[in-house]
């Protein structure tokens, strides 16, 4: 089951609406530093802890963790720069029973960050600066409560000192830094704090694991998916993306090419000369276009004429330079799926007069603007299809080895071949990029992880 992901605004008034339901702002805060406190406790087994508590309602999460841990028998102490400034927070010191400094090194071998919470839009200065700056050169088991905090918690942008945490603990929802770079990078593990409050209706959330299932009883090759892969001047980028589509669901699989590729596996069917005849069979469910397609006006061409067919298409590498909106007016942009990465993002942006700060941002708004799927990748890959953003768990850090993107834009098209559904596919291929990824081990090849993808495939069965 997916989870929903909030923004700012959106946690604000989610706290708002639990409050308006008659539940207080002290409720909420108990509830939010019990069940931190728990996996403070699981995390410090029987150590002792430094809480910093910053003025807001995160240092008075604090507070209250640092209360359950003093009544658990465990020895605490608070560094705490300023005294609390909301109500909930003073709430918060008040029932917490032991001493409280204003200006101090953390002494035990577990420190929780509660300076700061997910309301930060500005630099983190003075002495909570210096806080963050002692324990990022702290020898310790380090706990961020709901964002690290130097995080700007809608942009993942870092504000200030940021310490490389042991565990992040998101507290009620999940915010989107907890999805973005270079934020997410610094967290650790991320685990979410139940807080009774109702956080569904949004437009975001984390992607839950496929559940693909096995091919019909009655199944055939092409009732299974024909997907039709569209090369150009460069060979061996669309064989990778073959390689990686003939093993994620598609039931037949063929290069339409001007090349001979006599390295390619005999599974593949190679499809010369007539490109015109073959991408007219009407038998295709899918194409794929831009791996190895070149720039010049042949290539101009033949993205001319997946589009014009109508069909799902997944468009990634060379055909994102070449995407524009003349080509995008021939075409069905509830059918077409882009693969950016962060170049090819800014390229498809500039290309239609979007504008945008963040990787995020630039994503949904290139959606709005072109009504098109866009599987944004990178080390934080976002999807945003039908007005839905898409966030993933962190994939493998081997994954950053050139064809890995041919590989990811295979098995997408491959799932699209399957089904036709661009963000039901896109999600599929995140998922089974990853675990591909997994399974390859470390320092492999984008041929490697294709011929991953087939065992990956078991995990989502």
């Amino acid at each position: 089951m997916s989870e929903p992901v909030l923004t700012v605004e959106q946690m604000r008034a989610a706290e708002r609406a639990a409050v308006d339901a008659g539940t207080s702002e002290w409720e909420l805060m108990q509830r939010a530093g019990r069940g931190a406190a728990l996996w403070v406790m699981r995390a410090a087994a029987g150590r002792g802890v430094t809480v910093l508590c910053g003025p807001g309602n995160n240092g008075g999460d604090g507070y209250v963790i640092a209360q359950c841990l003093l009544g658990a028998g465990y020895a605490v102490e608070v560094i705490a720069p300023r005294e609390p400034s909301s109500t909930a927070a003073r709430t918060g010191r008040a029932h917490y029973e032991g001493p409280v400094s204003e200006a101090a090194r953390p002494q035990h071998p577990v420190v929780v960050d509660c300076l700061f919470g997910y309301g930060l839009s500005r630099t983190v200065e003075g002495p909570f600066a210096e806080l963050l700056e002692d324990l990022k050169a702290n020898d310790c088991y380090r706990i961020a409560i709901d964002v690290p905090s130097a995080v700007e918690s809608d942009s993942g942008r870092v504000l200030g000192p940021l310490p490389r945490y042991d565990l992040t603990l998101a507290l009620g929802a999940w915010k989107q830094a907890h999805a973005l770079m270079p934020a997410v990078a610094r967290m650790g593990a991320l685990r979410r704090v139940p807080i009774g409050i109702e956080t569904g209706g949004g437009t975001a959330a984390f992607a839950a694991p496929p559940h693909l299932g096995a091919p019909a009883a009655d199944a055939h090759k092409y009732r299974r998916g024909l997907l039709a892969i569209v090369a150009g001047a460069m060979p061996g980028a669309p064989l990778l993306s073959s390689e990686a589509a003939m093993r994620a669901g598609a039931g037949y699989v063929k290069l339409l090419s001007e090349h001979a590729h006599p390295d390619a596996p005999a599974e593949l069917v190679i499809e010369q000369g007539d490109f015109a005849g073959a991408i007219a069979d009407e038998r295709i469910a899918a194409l794929l276009v831009g791996p190895g397609l070149g720039r010049d006006g042949a290539a101009r061409s033949r993205l001319a004429a997946v589009l014009g067919r109508g069909l799902p298409a997944v468009l990634d590498a060379d055909a994102l330079h070449l995407l524009d909106a003349k080509l995008l007016a021939e075409a069905d942009a509830s059918n077409l799926c882009v693969t950016p990465h962060e170049g090819e993002l800014a390229a498809l942006c500039e290309a239609f007069g979007v504008t945008a700060e963040c990787k995020l941002d630039r994503a949904r708004r290139l959606h709005d603007v072109t009504g098109i799927t866009v599987l944004a990748k990178g080390a934080d890959t976002i999807l945003v299809a039908g007005g839905m953003t898409s966030f993933f768990p962190r994939g493998s850090s081997w994954l950053s080895v050139a064809g890995t993107g041919d590989v990811l834009a295979g098995i997408f098209a491959s799932r699209l071949a399957v089904h036709g559904n661009t963000r039901r596919a896109g999600e599929e291929a995140v998922w089974l990029h990853h675990e591909a990824a997994r399974r390859a081990g470390p320092a492999f090849t984008a041929g490697e992880l294709a011929r991953a993808v087939r065992t990956a495939m078991e995990t989502f069965l």
